[in-house]
């Protein structure tokens, strides 16, 4: 598949990378300095294939790692690099007022870095004690001496997100070779500590780092190449919750105090639009829509059901919660309840998933599809069948209960919310009251409150609507995704929708964690949300 490419070619997928460089530059900016070096570039190029296994030859100018604060907590993290195309296939590009993509590779909350990049799609996570051995640390970068092959592939959904659920280098790759700059910015995570064993990663520290690179790109127009009116964030799992939440909360005051002490630039930290894949975001609300959507599921890891004395609590904060919002679904639904919620998944979302999959296979893989699968009905090109049974066929559930709030704090999100020398902290009162790690007081921290403000895009959607906020939204989820409730994303969907936004928002029949099967329609949604035409000299 490809796109309609605004560089005159289409939108990549998996990539073939070779890259020499031709010049021999210096990062473009020092630790003290917010000013962007134009010239401060080498000159790369890579092949590109795109999704209809075409190759393309791309120029571009790369920046290395540049400090995006004037008083870091630390480089390592709190740098990005830039990558701007200049010629595809022999044709030279302007990309002086192309979009920008504004790529982050965080996965389950960790610290990622871009310091050691030495060409475009070399973000990802490292260091902070906290990465799983063995985990992948995203695409494999281009050096000036060898080449290098990444990992993701348009036609391999789940081989576009590493295991930790950072997104890998397939949506910058697509967005160089369609003529847009990409500027791709690491930030720290919940697992760094210092030498006094303080954490310094923790809420909110990630999207607070994400803001001031934001802010240094935008108080840098006209000499950082792109159109800095025009960022589109993207971003998988914990990073697409922090792409939502950086759309959602652009000018926020309540990060006012946060930027001011790492010494963020003095300008805006809105963003145009947001793409947002598997988003795990609002925390404070995931446990109990978790036990709604999954809580009659077996967990992977006992082959059991979960307490269902626990379960049952949490399904009836659920629905409290979900009253609460006062959100309609999209396609004139009407109010979302717990009651109905089940009926508009299944008719927004996964019935025409399922339809667009079995659509798209041939007549004989069809039927043999159908066979296996005896819970769907086929008939007029559509598939249709209950929320049970689409329980029944995603089957085992990932995580037990609480899922994100444990009890004994053993959560990647329990250390997200940790502060000073204590590790892990509960953030919800229903955990906190249920804790079993012998923590003498029930309650969660004073500070705990305005953290989930800060971490969570529905307080700038539904609480405190923000004026600055994105308008456009691209938003997808596999559904066989059990990371997180399949309504953390439909609400997300159905705040910004209420409020005027527009909104792309489907689901991948049959695919997992950080599934990105549509990346060459992504780069096309971005052309036309921005009014992109590339020039071509």
């Amino acid at each position: 598949m490809g796109i309609g490419a605004t560089a005159g070619v289409a939108a990549a997928g998996g990539t073939a990378l070779n890259a020499q460089a031709s010049s021999d530059s210096s990062s473009a900016s020092s630790s003290n300095s917010l000013v962007f070096d134009p010239d401060g570039y080498t000159i790369l190029t890579t092949t590109v294939t795109d999704t209809d296994g075409n190759d393309h030859s791309v120029t571009y100018h790369f920046w290395k790692a540049i400090t995006y604060v004037a008083k870091p907590v630390d480089e390592t993290y709190q740098s990005l690099i830039v990558s701007a195309p200049v010629e595809i296939d022999g044709k030279t590009v302007d990309p002086t007022n192309a979009p920008i993509l504004f790529a982050n590779s965080v996965g389950g909350y960790m610290p990622s870095s871009v310091a050691d990049a030495t060409g475009v799609g070399a973000g990802g996570m490292s260091g902070g004690g906290g990465m799983p051995s063995g985990a992948p640390t995203g695409s494999a970068a281009p050096s000036a001496s060898a080449s290098a092959s990444a990992s993701a592939s348009a036609s391999n959904a789940n081989g576009n997100t590493n295991a930790t659920g950072g997104a890998t280098a397939s949506n910058q790759l697509l967005a160089l070779a369609a003529g847009y700059v990409v500027v791709e910015p690491g930030a720290r995570g919940r697992t760094l500590k210092n030498s006094s064993g303080e954490y310094y990663g923790t809420a909110p520290a990630a999207i607070v780092d994400l803001k001031a690179a934001v802010r240094y790109v935008k108080s840098n127009m006209g000499r950082i190449p792109g159109d800095v009116e025009r960022i589109v964030s993207a971003g998988t799992s914990a990073g697409g919750a922090l792409s939502s939440l950086l759309g959602a909360s652009g000018d926020s005051p309540i990060y006012d105090k946060y930027l001011k002490e790492i010494g963020a630039a003095d300008a805006s930290d809105a963003i145009f639009a947001v793409g947002a894949w598997c988003p795990i975001t609002d925390l404070e609300h995931a446990d109990c829509a978790y036990e709604w959507n999954w809580g009659s599921n077996v967990t992977q890891s006992t082959g059991k059901v979960v307490d269902q004395t626990v379960s049952k609590e949490l399904q009836a904060q659920f629905a409290e919660y979900q009253a609460s919002l006062k959100l309609r679904g999209l396609s004139r639904f009407g109010a979302l309840t717990a009651r109905n919620y089940d009926a508009y998944l299944v008719r927004q979302y996964l019935e025409p998933s399922a339809t667009r999959y079995l659509t798209d296979l041939s007549d004989s893989d069809r039927a043999a599809y159908l066979a296996k699968n005896t819970f769907i009905t086929w008939s007029g090109g559509r598939a249709a069948f209950t929320w049970d049974d689409f329980l029944t066929h995603v089957g085992a559930r990932k995580k037990t209960t609480p899922a994100f709030d444990a009890f004994d704090l053993s959560a990647g999100e329990n250390n997200l919310f940790g502060a000073g020398t204590t590790a892990n902290r509960h953030f919800t009162a229903y955990s906190a009251k249920n804790d079993t790690t012998g923590l003498s007081g029930k309650r969660v921290a004073s500070d705990i409150p305005e953290k989930l403000h800060l971490m969570n895009p529905m307080f700038h959607l539904v609480e405190k609507v923000n004026g600055r906020r994105s308008k456009h939204w691209w938003i997808r989820l596999g559904t066989n995704d059990s990371d997180t409730s399949h309504v953390i994303s439909a609400n997300l969907a159905a705040a910004a929708n209420g409020l005027g936004d527009e909104v792309n928002h489907l689901y991948y029949w049959d695919q997992g964690h950080g599934a990105n099967t549509d990346p060459g329609d992504f780069i096309t949604w971005i052309a036309k949300v921005t009014g992109h035409k590339a020039k071509k000299k």
